[in-house]
């Protein structure tokens, strides 16, 4: 038995205290508000004899088994536990124990250094209360204008804190000592940035139904992620200079549920569940029911990220399954900041039914109700497009009827126009064929008869007549031709004709200069 009200003054004070027990048998040690205390053994360290009753550990009794008549729990503890924490197996060091009991808000000393050698003070382990002592009046003053209140928290409670100043003053050789009165003063905590705890990731999540079936199931919060925001001010508050922004910052949380929206889980068919394995090296522990999982315990954001996309959803029978709904939150000091409501939705994907099934249902579509469904609009896409190609063929053959009708018409128009440009090049060339009578000079051989204008008359007349006959016979041979043939033929001779009388009358303008003839 230990204990510790003799020695300890603050057993009795009607104060709360911190108190840990360290058991490295045979040592034991004592440590109250981080401060270490040998204990006081009270009675005998008799060996433990076998007994009936099982061993065990009992806090704020003492058994009490030969000393009485009647064995029984006895000197028990008078107060109240704001808590209790065991660890077996495992110790923590002096300054684990001093670093959990200090309080993140008290008193301080801003610089020690410049504190006069003359002053003396202690603080209490919760640095609630200091005790400062001077020899002169004005080592006092200096000193307790380097107090100050502190406060580390994250995030404090907003409110007053009472601070009670208490002078006494030692008088020596006098025979009246002065009173200096108490002073009472607040100092005033303004509210905190409260931060915004945000979860963000994908709300939806489809799967088909052998995921859901496979030992692992699947991972509904892969893509989770927990982020927390302050409004952050520089400058004073209430001043000109006061520009607000949003800061990100990394803090703990506390814990973590996931809850079943809808009917609770069936564990005969589906679970809800993360495997320890992924708790480990974390702050962390957690509890699963047919209404959800929590995952509790003080740790950063990024652990509670890493061990929320380590839960896992799994279902033995999805077919009767076609979606499941759960809801995320998380706090922050005991549920005084929470997190939004970030709803997550599994969606089962069934296997398909066959397609020539499906094809058949498309063609009856015209009996049946419309029903969305993708399966559908893909047998519907696949009918039309089954039916377009003969369309196609349709529209490409008149296509090409009318590209080669155009290219007939094309060919014909280019045939006429090449014709006409060569009877043009025809006409033109004749008027070439004149004659220039203004350099014509004519040598006539004195030896041959001369009849003037008149001879050259018969001449040509001849060579008409000549002409003449050499077209009669060439129509009488090619009567047996072709309507088309001599259609082409007369229009020739017609031409011809049409020259020879040209040339006739161009030699009938012809006139002979009997003054330059030579003899």
């Amino acid at each position: 038995m230990l204990t510790a009200c003799p020695y300890v003054l603050q057993i009795c004070d009607k104060e709360w205290h911190y108190y840990v027990i360290n058991v490295e048998f045979p040592a034991v040690m004592l440590f109250v508000d981080g401060v270490i205390y040998e204990p006081y053994l009270v009675t005998d360290d008799w060996p433990i004899h076998p007994s009936s009753i099982d061993t065990q550990l009992t806090v704020g009794a003492c058994w009490q088994g030969g000393e009485v008549s009647t064995p029984r729990f006895t000197q028990y503890f008078r107060g109240s536990l704001s808590g209790l924490t065991i660890r077996p197996g495992k110790i923590e060091t002096q300054k684990v124990i001093s670093c959990l009991q200090a309080c993140k808000e008290g008193l301080d000393i801003n610089s020690l250094e410049s504190l006069g050698k003359d002053i003396k003070f202690h603080f209490n382990p919760a640095q609630s209360v200091l005790v400062m002592e001077g020899e002169d009046l004005e080592s006092i003053n200096t000193a307790m204008t380097k107090v100050s209140y502190i406060n580390s928290r994250q995030f404090p409670t907003a409110g007053l804190r009472r601070l009670h100043i208490t002078t006494t003053v030692q008088c020596f050789g006098e025979d009246t000592c002065i009173s200096i009165p108490d002073i009472k003063a607040v100092v005033i905590v303004l509210p905190p940035s409260e931060p915004r705890i945000t979860i963000t990731g994908s709300d939806r999540l489809v799967k088909p139904s052998s995921d859901l079936r496979g030992a692992m199931g699947v991972a509904p919060f892969k893509e989770l992620r927990i982020t927390s925001t302050v409004t952050k001010t520089d400058g004073v508050p209430f001043s000109a200079v006061h520009r607000p922004g949003v800061l990100e910052v990394m803090h703990n949380l506390d814990y973590c549920d996931v809850l079943v929206i809808g009917e609770e889980l069936n564990p005969e068919h589906e679970s809800l569940e993360i495997h320890h394995s992924s708790l480990m090296g974390k702050h962390l522990d957690a509890t699963n029911s047919t209404s959800g999982i929590s995952i509790y315990g003080v740790d950063s954001m990024a652990h509670y990220e890493e061990a929320l996309r380590q839960v896992r959803y799994r279902n033995w029978r999805p077919a009767i399954l076609t979606n499941r709904r759960f809801r995320l939150t998380c706090s922050e000091l005991n549920g005084r900041y929470t997190s939004n409501e970030f709803n997550l939705e599994v969606s089962v994907l069934h296997n398909s039914a066959p397609i020539e099934h499906v094809n058949h249902m498309a063609v009856q579509s015209q009996y049946m109700r419309p029903v969305h469904h993708p399966l559908m609009v893909h047998t519907l896409n696949s009918h039309i497009s089954g039916t377009s190609p003969a369309a196609t063929v349709v529209i490409v053959i008149c296509i090409a009827a009318l590209v080669v009708i155009v290219v007939l018409g094309i060919y014909r128009l280019h045939s006429t126009h090449q014709d006409g440009s060569k009877r043009e090049e025809d006409g033109a060339k004749d008027p070439e064929m004149d004659w220039d009578n203004s350099t014509l000079t004519i040598t006539v051989n004195p030896m041959e008869h001369i009849g003037g204008p008149q001879a050259v008359e018969e001449e040509v007349r001849e060579e008409e007549e000549d002409e003449d006959d050499e077209e009669d016979d060439e129509q009488a041979g090619d009567m047996s031709a072709e309507s088309g043939d001599s259609d082409e033929t007369e229009e020739e001779e017609e031409e011809d004709e049409r020259e020879v009388k040209k040339e006739g009358k161009q030699k009938s303008k012809l006139e002979w200069d009997s003054s330059s003839i030579t003899y």
